[in-house]
């Protein structure tokens, strides 16, 4: 690693030595904070923490509402700062390469060009020692409300290079993190394709068994196909009770007998597996809760929402006592024929996931089922012993399949984790760049 041949003490903790021709400055001598508007006519721009700056409309994850009126959005223009102070702990800030708009919530400054280059200033501040000042200075009851102050803001130091010197910075960054995420980009396609093969595997297994030379036939079915000669087809009613979950808002406030219970939303429930780190609570009287408790080896699947959360199931085998469910959450009940964790292993295969979005009622980005169809669920129904040696081959490719993605979600990491020390060392001082 190449280094400056002198440097001097910034008198900053986490800036550490600089090179001694490097100035260290308060973010202020290079901005100005600005608050322009009544310009509705420009695009909205939003500010992700992975991105930077971007237009609003060349992403569609991003629901955060735009009002009716823009007219008190704040413009932006090439070069601006744009800072989300709830989110600055983040690192949710940027140069903004666009002119447009942005939520009045929002920091916006103008740039002084002649002393430092846009680029090098949008590295800087998203730059991982940059983001624990930001964390420091922010504040607030809740870790996702915290605030930050412009007036402590605009007083953080920051190291200056030369403008020339910002220029050679920002020209090998871009080579260097186009590189990284090039080699990110690669190895997240690598694990959708993992995952890809994974699920054709598990839904090969579900919907033809393990046994290539077995006699098929037509399931009737048009997205399943043919089966095995011996397997049945059954909707999911004529082998199970389906049970509906608790309404929320109701107040129970003037009944005896009210009591706090542990209850699971759609949250709790992801394809194949349940996530219990944060479980609600609801105060009901205790024969009213008795409607929803939930039994060891009901089948959790959600009703819907974002046409991801459709349909999702995974068992439960009573993790949490007197556990209800909200009314978002069907509890199917297997009475006979088929084993609960297969019922939960073909919600999640894609003949079921067709089923599901099929059947769905929907309108924009919106996804939900019901008692009804989801109890004309078609269920492939092996005999009982195919059923165990389907399961126990299934986990066995899970295992297999994690093991590659857990080894491919390392590299990276230490990818990410590259890019963020190549940028921090960078733009304090600490590698020299020729």
């Amino acid at each position: 690693m190449l280094h400056y041949e002198l440097y001097k003490p910034s008198g900053v903790e986490w800036m550490g030595s600089v090179p001694s021709h490097w100035e260290v400055l308060p973010l202020r001598a290079v901005t100005t904070l600005k608050s322009d508007r009544n310009r509705p006519d420009l695009p909205v721009l939003s500010v992700y923490r992975e991105y930077g700056v971007i237009l609003k409309d060349s992403r569609d994850d991003n629901h955060n509402a735009t009002s009716l009126d823009t007219s008190n959005y704040k413009v932006v223009n090439e070069g601006d700062l744009v800072v989300n102070k709830m989110k600055a702990w983040q690192g949710s800030m940027g140069v903004s390469p666009h002119r447009g708009i942005v939520s009045p919530a929002y920091i916006t400054c103008s740039t002084d060009a002649d002393r430092v280059q846009p680029t090098y200033l949008h590295y800087l501040l998203r730059s991982s020692p940059l983001i624990g000042v930001y964390n420091a200075l922010s504040y607030g009851v809740r870790v996702g409300q915290w605030d930050m102050h412009y007036e402590d803001f605009k007083q953080i130091p920051i190291p200056l290079p030369p403008r020339v010197e910002q220029t050679r910075i920002v020209s090998f960054l871009d080579k260097k993190t186009a590189e990284i995420d090039t080699a990110i980009a690669m190895k997240q396609r690598l694990i959708e394709l993992l995952q890809e093969q994974k699920s054709i595997l598990i839904n090969q297994a579900v919907t033809r068994g393990l046994n290539p030379d077995v006699t098929m036939r037509d399931s009737g079915v048009e997205w399943i196909g043919q089966i095995p000669a011996n397997w049945q087809t059954i909707p999911l009613k004529y082998v199970s009770s389906v049970q509906s979950g608790v309404t929320l808002g109701k107040s129970y406030s003037q009944l005896n007998g009210i009591k706090s219970y542990p209850y699971l939303r759609v949250a709790n429930v992801q394809n194949g597996f349940l996530d219990l780190s944060d479980i609600a609570e609801i105060n009901l009287p205790v024969r009213h809760a008795k409607n929803y408790f939930l039994k060891a080896e009901d089948i959790l699947v959600t009703e819907g929402g974002d046409i991801d959360k459709l349909g999702r199931g995974a068992c439960w085998y009573g993790e949490i006592e007197e556990c209800l469910h909200q009314n978002h959450v069907f509890a199917i009940r297997i009475i006979r024929t088929v084993l609960p964790e297969f019922v939960s292993l073909i919600t999640g295969v894609a003949y079921a996931r067709q089923y599901f979005t099929t059947t769905a009622n929907k309108t924009t980005n919106l996804a939900s089922t019901n008692k009804t169809k989801l109890g004309n669920l078609p269920l492939l129904v092996p005999p009982i012993d195919e059923q165990k040696n389907i399961l126990s081959h299934c986990e066995n490719l899970r295992a297999q399949f994690d093991v590659l993605l857990g080894g491919v979600a390392k590299e990276i990491a230490v990818l990410k984790e590259m890019k963020s020390t190549l940028i921090a060392e960078s733009v304090t001082g600490k590698l020299r760049i020729s």
